[in-house]
């Protein structure tokens, strides 16, 4: 599946790197970096959730 982020819309919380860190990483400067476009199906669970906690509803799964 693939991870899409809506960068004009992250505020660099950091509730996704807080759940799925293998994925999301928050800069020192507040922006976030996707360190995988791709999530593997055995995370898909903690994708989700990733997902589901941003405020922002700046992620998606395409897949």
């Amino acid at each position: 599946m693939k991870i899409v982020v809506d960068y004009n819309k992250c505020s660099g919380l950091g509730l996704c790197e807080a759940t799925a860190p293998d994925y999301f990483e928050v800069q020192d400067d507040g922006s976030l970096t996707l360190l995988r476009e791709e999530g593997d199906e055995a995370d898909r669970a903690i994708l989700e959730e990733a997902v589901v906690s941003c405020p922002t509803e700046a992620l998606r799964l395409e897949g």
